[in-house]
């Protein structure tokens, strides 16, 4: 089975996700870049609001086609309930060309539910979803939550 993982990550925690996924699924791997800047506070307030506004923003030139694949990675922070802008612009430039999809979403604490829903809401429905602290990503305290969702 062909697999891509595709992701979006501010700080880091949802990168070190991915490439673990990517290394044990033996995946392609498409980070995710933004034309907009969202780094600092003033980009953490930028996108807060794009997301909240569920903004479409440019992205930087992709390597893979979605369509190509058997199953799609998708991975990203929340923000403000709702996905990274830069993966929800993924997700909307790319609406129906997904076969199979899993998502991954990390967050400090909370708001997995509506990330989770408005992923759906541009994709497909997921076959599994993992959700992870930042704390359990950090640490490294996912091997079976991980192991759970590759199945």
């Amino acid at each position: 089975m062909k697999s891509l993982v595709v992701y979006y990550s501010r700080t880091n925690i949802t990168k070190k996700l991915a490439e673990t996924i990517a290394g044990k699924t033996d995946a392609d791997i498409e980070e995710l870049i933004p034309k907009v800047n969202y780094n600092g506070k003033i980009g953490y307030a930028r996108g807060g609001k794009d997301a909240i506004s569920s903004k479409v923003i440019d992205l930087e030139d992709l390597k893979y086609d979605p369509a190509d694949y058997d199953m799609v990675y998708l991975g990203c922070p929340v923000w403000a309930s709702r996905p990274a802008t830069p993966l929800y612009s993924y997700l909307k430039i790319n609406e129906g060309k997904f076969k199979n999809v899993k998502f991954f979403i990390t967050a400090g604490s909370s708001g997995f539910e509506g990330t989770e829903k408005h992923m759906q809401e541009a994709s497909i429905k997921p076959q599994k979803v993992l959700n992870l602290t930042t704390k359990e990503v950090k640490k490294d305290l996912f091997e079976d939550k991980l192991a759970s969702f590759l199945e």
